[in-house]
């Protein structure tokens, strides 16, 4: 059993919305996570997938503390990651990395591809220039980059080539956990097969956590160990991958699973159209946040709403149906 690397209890994160010019006042918040709970593992991938606006890529930033959490914690290793300062602070940068979703914007065009690569290890690591060089080499070797490919400018590579840039200079500080937050989507579909088999050799070879944020749910599928389904900053499906892909349980999954297009052309799948809209994050609906667009919703699902439970071999489902 694979130990625990970082754990995210009841997280929280509401943004203000303001009103007036002068005399400002808030007059409501986004609830764009809203008391979220799951656990990454030493070596394994989590998938995190929802529609745009569910959370996911607010999640990927309080993990890197981009953001500050309202409310709940977020812990590597047994610690609160709100605590971290100075040195400690240093160390968990080095141990968190991230790799984009645009390999254009992602990479400063104004430094060679070896600082890029180097940037983290040099800031929060005391590393001498031979040191840095040495690997910088090696972490360009594993991407599938030619050494001679330091002394470059990101503009002088393709978009894939960038990526690869992108996750060499994620592994240069040998990081515990990597969060990808859309790794290929803004890649060709010929080289995304490419990527996506870099980043799962890299991880067989290193040991690398990843969080790996995505609308493409067949590239979940393919990388991801255990994967969370998010609606309106609420988890509704926890579950060990192929057991969720096979056998979906909660309402919304079913309808997100039906949207995507199937593996095979032959295959027969049944399309689920969710009417209306989704809800306004600044006043969600009372109880469960899908009961208006639910094709199942019971009067109890617009009163009460529903706990994440464990329903059996760690598949865990925030619905009425299955209480």
């Amino acid at each position: 059993m694979p130990a625990e690397l970082l754990r995210v209890e009841n997280l929280q994160k509401f943004f203000p919305v303001t009103q007036g010019l002068i005399l400002m006042k808030t007059v409501g918040h986004v609830r764009a996570v809203d008391g979220i709970n799951f656990a990454i593992n030493e070596g394994e991938t989590l998938g995190l997938v929802g529609e745009s606006g569910c959370g996911k890529t607010t999640t990927s930033k309080l993990i890197l503390r981009l953001e500050e959490p309202t409310g709940g914690h977020i812990y590597q290793d047994g610690k609160d990651i709100q605590t971290f300062k100075g040195q400690e602070l240093k160390d968990f940068r080095t141990q968190v990395q991230a790799v984009f979703q645009d390999p254009w914007s992602s990479l400063s065009p104004r430094m060679k591809v070896k600082d890029i690569v180097a940037e983290a290890l040099v800031v929060n690591r005391n590393v001498t220039a031979t040191e840095a060089r040495d690997r910088v080499r090696e972490v360009l070797e594993q991407v599938g980059l030619a050494p001679e490919a330091a002394d470059l400018y990101p503009h002088e590579f393709s978009g894939g080539q960038r990526q690869r840039i992108a996750v060499a200079s994620a592994l240069a500080s040998s990081p515990k956990l990597i969060i990808l937050d859309e790794p290929v989507s803004a890649l060709d579909v010929s080289i995304r097969a490419q990527v996506m088999n870099l980043l799962v050799d890299l991880q067989a070879e290193t040991g690398v956590a990843f969080l790996l944020v995505a609308h493409n749910l067949a590239t979940v599928r393919y990388m991801a160990h255990q994967t969370v389904v998010m609606y309106l900053g609420k988890i509704v499906e926890h579950g060990p991958t192929e057991k969720l892909y096979n056998d979906p349980q909660h309402p919304y999954t079913r309808a997100l699973f039906s949207a995507a297009l199937p593996a095979h052309p032959d295959e027969q799948r049944d399309e689920i159209v969710l009417t209306g809209e989704v809800p306004s994050p600044i006043n969600p609906p009372p109880g469960c946040y899908f009961h208006p667009r639910c094709p199942v919703a019971m009067d109890r699902c617009s009163q009460e709403e529903p706990v994440l439970k464990d329903h059996g071999d760690n598949h865990l489902v925030s619905c009425h149906l299955y209480d």
